[in-house]
C-alpha cells in the first residue's frame, strides 16, 4: 500500500482509491523465499470480514516488472475482485497466497511498509491497530531491513 514504495518499483503507479474487500481478510501466512511472511487478502467467504486496501492503476508495460516483484508463480497467483469504494463499486486484479505457513510471522520492515502504506493512505484506526498488532520478527540480514526502509528517509 505504501506509494513511496510501490513508485520505487512501478514508476507509473497512480493512486486510484481507497477499497474494500469483503469476505477476505488480511493474514501475514504467504511463505516468502526468504523465510518470512507475506501479506495474503485471504477470501473466507464471510461477508463480516474485509480487507481495507489501495487501488493503483499502472502501465501496462510495467505489469511484468510488478509481477516479478510481487512472485507471481511463486506463492502468488491473481485474480479478479469486486471493490467497494467511497464511491461505489469497482473491479481490480489482486495478487492471492497460494504457498501458505501460518507458523511464518513477517520480518519487522515488511510489516513496516504495511503501516506506512496504511496511514499515508488514512485506513481507519482500527484496521491499522490490528495491522499493529501482528507479531513480527527480526530479519537475520539487517542491512536488508536498512536498505528497505530507507526508501522512507528521503522526505
Amino acid at each position: 500500500m505504501s506509494k513511496r514504495r510501490l513508485r520505487a518499483r512501478i514508476p507509473s503507479a497512480r493512486f486510484v482509491a481507497v477499497a474494500e474487500l469483503p469476505a477476505h481478510r488480511l493474514c501475514f501466512h504467504k511463505s516468502a523465499g526468504d523465510g518470512s511472511a507475506k501479506c495474503d487478502a485471504e477470501e473466507t467467504g464471510n461477508p463480516d470480514d474485509r480487507v481495507i486496501g489501495v487501488v493503483y492503476e499502472i502501465a501496462d508495460a510495467e505489469k511484468p516488472d510488478l509481477d516479478r516483484h510481487e512472485a507471481l508463480g511463486f506463492g502468488y497467483d491473481e485474480k479478479q475482485v469486486e471493490l467497494f469504494t467511497g464511491s461505489g463499486r469497482l473491479h481490480a486484479w489482486t495478487y492471492y497466497a497460494t504457498r501458505i505457513n501460518k507458523a511464518l510471522k513477517p520480518f519487522q520492515w515488511y510489516k513496516d511498509h504495511v503501516l506506512t502504506g496504511a496511514r499515508e493512505n488514512e485506513l481507519p484506526a482500527e484496521y491499522i491497530s490490528q495491522i499493529e498488532a501482528v507479531d513480527s520478527i527480526d530479519d537475520p540480514k539487517p542491512e536488508r531491513h536498512g536498505r528497505e526502509l530507507s526508501i522512507y528517509s528521503n522526505v
